[in-house]
């Protein structure tokens, strides 16, 4: 209602503020967790996910501290950019999502090039190996380029300068018309993070590749904002869940731990962090509006990984999991009764997308 009354409203609660704005198709809520959480002390934020204009109205309006961070929808970067004026920009990936109804991501990269390549002094911080986001952020005259683990390569395969095969070998990638991985000159992840070259500690409460990923990239925004990149470490160290996610939770006697994986890069990401054994795992797949209407993703996703798991299938398209998971020569159960889930000495892995995700967090309790 307040941006149908002053359309300039987020513009106007920005002044005097200093904001970072976090976005891409995975890992804007954690990263922006991150980034409140590193900064310290009083971090105005968008912690419910509502990552559109109105919710950052709502962020901002709740609280005038001067320090802000907002997790922003990758479509409307741009026009976020456009109204507050970040001193820095996070940029995570870009990759397909919602197949339904999204822009076709090379349109995304397009549209943050546009609005990444004015005067303005931000500094962007990018993901050095995303293609895609080395395209988009390579508009802007002041880069952080973060040499970060990116698993999923999937949607840039081909240069979206020139349309020719990218050539991918280790670390690296180029094209023949001269596009190639920049040089990393303030982060670099690979069994160490270092910052303009002085090494970090960097100890993770919550799991996996892709946090230190996220973890890297906050850590580089706070730099440019004055904080220590040693202090900004040790902070997150209290970081043990984000909205949720990698929580441990509750349910009927059952304990899960829950996570989110919304696309085929976030779930590879997740599959890369499951232990080699025969533990069985919980899947919940919707395909409601929130979620994308069209399920054909799950056939990108790399379900041969469980293959020596037992997996449960959950949610309204339970049977289009199976029906994958057949294909991928998993073992499954498709459950249609949730009070037959088994009970399990262990904590049991719950994947599942938004509204599956929703409805488990609502369902369970924190244990």
């Amino acid at each position: 209602m307040g941006l149908k009354i002053s359309p300039n409203l987020l513009a106007y609660l920005a002044k005097g503020r200093t904001v970072i704005l976090v976005s891409g198709t995975n890992g804007k809520t954690t990263t922006t967790a991150m980034v409140a959480a590193g900064w310290g002390g009083e971090v105005t934020t968008n912690s419910t996910g509502a990552n559109m204009p109105a919710g950052h109205v709502a962020a901002m309006a709740a609280s005038r501290g001067v320090r802000v961070v907002l997790e922003v929808d990758e479509a409307w970067l741009p026009e976020v950019v456009q109204s507050v004026h970040p001193a820095i920009v996070v940029l995570l990936n870009l990759s397909r999502d919602q197949l339904d109804r999204a822009n076709e991501v090379r349109q995304m990269a397009e549209r943050w090039r546009a609005c990444l390549g004015d005067a303005d002094s931000r500094v962007v911080i990018a993901n050095a190996n995303d293609p895609l986001v080395v395209y988009a952020a390579s508009a802007a005259e002041n880069v952080r380029w973060c040499d970060v683990p990116t698993l999923w390569l999937a949607d840039a395969r081909s240069c979206p300068k020139c349309t020719k095969a990218l050539v991918h070998q280790s670390s690296a990638w180029h094209c023949a018309c001269g596009f190639a991985k920049p040089l990393d000159d303030t982060t670099i992840l690979r069994e160490e993070l270092f910052v303009d070259g002085v090494a970090v500690p960097l100890e993770l409460s919550i799991p996996g590749r892709f946090n230190e990923a996220n973890a890297a990239l906050a850590i580089t925004a706070l730099k440019e904002v004055g904080v220590s990149p040693i202090d900004a470490a040790h902070r997150l160290k209290d970081l043990h869940g984000v909205a949720g996610r990698f929580t441990l939770r509750k349910w009927e006697g059952r304990r899960l731990q829950l996570l989110l994986a919304k696309n085929p890069s976030g779930f590879e990401a997740l599959l890369s962090t499951i232990a080699d054994d025969a533990s069985d795992i919980w899947v919940a797949i919707n395909a409601r509006i929130a979620d994308g209407r069209d399920p054909s993703w799950l056939y990108d996703v790399p379900f041969e990984r469980l293959r020596g798991h037992r997996v449960w299938c959950l949610g309204d398209r339970r049977l289009d999991l199976a029906t994958r998971l057949e294909y991928a020569d998993v073992d499954f159960e498709v459950v249609d009764d949730i009070d037959v889930l088994p009970v399990a000495p262990e904590p049991v892995l719950l994947l599942a997308n938004y509204t599956a995700f929703s409805e488990w967090l609502t369902r369970s309790s924190l244990c």
